[in-house]
């Protein structure tokens, strides 16, 4: 991790079947100022890309939630990402997480909880979401934190709909979770340089 004064260099690392989760991984991006790593088809990631994650010192995941779960693609990558642990590459990093599913549940929760735990054998801080939920008789579906979640952001896109029809209210979600881990990212680094 570096310790000047410069801005965190934030890096969101996800994987996105069709296209939704790409599309919430680019509102986190917008909000933490991050360069995206995508996660092909097969599980893999670039040289450049794992160089990128070393250096970093945020590192957001992203995934959609299969089967109550991360996609297999983003689980080679984690199982790929023991030889950075390893080393100890990533130690003290800032970490977060996002997901997507289809259902209104859809065991998203046991995907940010995966997440979590990665981070925490990478020996990371992790950033949580801090935004209130959207639970009153007059909440709407495009309101920030519909989900009600407090670890990360959640989405939900129903599985006919195309990723430009998602919910604002899930990507001002991810904008806002963006801003934040870009903010503890630098309140933290701050403190690294003392």
């Amino acid at each position: 991790m570096t310790t000047s004064n410069s801005v965190p260099s934030t890096v969101i690392v996800y994987h996105s079947g069709y296209g939704h989760t790409q599309r919430m991984a680019q509102a986190v991006a917008d909000g933490a100022g991050a360069t995206l790593l995508a996660i092909d088809a097969e599980g893999n990631l670039s040289d450049d890309g794992w160089a990128a994650l070393d250096t970093a010192d945020a590192i957001i995941f992203g995934s959609p939630t299969y089967m109550g779960g991360p996609s297999w693609q983003f689980k080679k990558f984690a199982d790929a990402s023991s030889k950075p642990w390893f080393s100890a590459k990533w130690q003290d990093k800032v970490f977060g997480g996002f997901t997507n599913s289809a259902s209104l549940n859809g065991d998203k929760l046991n995907t940010l909880q995966y997440f979590v735990l990665l981070s925490g054998q990478h020996g990371g801080l992790w950033v949580s979401l801090g935004i209130k939920p959207s639970n009153m008789k007059a909440s709407k579906r495009d309101d920030a934190n519909r989900m009600g979640s407090y670890i990360g952001p959640m989405a939900q896109s129903d599985a006919d709909a195309a990723p430009n029809e998602m919910s604002v209210g899930d990507l001002e979600t991810a904008r806002l979770y963006g801003v934040r881990v870009m903010s503890v990212a630098r309140q933290y680094k701050s403190t690294q340089g003392q």
